[in-house]
Formats: structure tokens, C-alpha cells, sequence
């Protein structure tokens, strides 16, 4: 089943738009690249690594996960049903799983 993908959330967003132009851009080419993938592509691609937050959950207890953006920038996602959650965006990739 194809990945859907929400961009809603304001945090994310002041994240997003905070960023310069070739990282903004970084992020929409990661997320067309997802809206063509299903979960399992998702989950076994090694250049977004998907990986697992094991030191915190979201409000309603879900479970939290980062991919790679760029070499230098992770989001931090969650899944529920088939979309995919961002959340934020971390220009150092140890704030993504703290």
C-alpha cells in the first residue's frame, strides 16, 4: 500500500520553512520519493534509514521514528495507518532522538 504522507503539522512546517533553499528543497524531493513508495519500501531503503526513537513515544503513546533527509538533516516521523507523520526536522542528528 502506497505511502500518504501528512505535512501538517506546525512544528514541521516552521522547521521546514526555516530551513535554506537547497535543504527546503531537500525535504519536498524526500517526500515525493516517499509518495511513490510503499511501507515495506520505506522501511528497507538505506538511504532514509528508517530507525526507530526508543527514548520517547508521541502524545498518544505512538511509537516515534526518524528518516534521513540529507546527510545532515533527519525527521523525526510517526506512522498511523498508512500515513506518514512529520514531525520535525533536526539539522543535528542526535536532537532527532532526544
Amino acid at each position: 500500500m502506497r505511502v500518504l504522507l501528512d505535512l501538517n503539522n506546525r512544528t514541521f512546517q516552521a522547521d521546514w520553512f526555516a530551513l535554506e533553499k537547497d535543504d527546503r528543497a531537500a525535504v519536498l524531493q524526500t517526500c515525493m520519493k516517499l509518495a511513490a513508495m510503499d511501507w515495506n519500501d520505506v522501511y528497507s531503503h538505506k538511504g532514509l534509514r528508517w530507525e526507530a526513537i526508543k527514548s520517547r513515544t508521541a502524545k498518544d503513546d505512538s511509537h516515534l521514528y526518524t528518516i534521513r533527509i540529507t546527510q545532515r538533516i533527519r525527521a523525526t516521523v510517526r506512522r498511523e495507518d498508512n500515513y506518514l507523520e512529520f514531525l520535525s526536522l533536526h539539522s543535528d542528528h542526535d536532537s532527532a532522538y532526544h
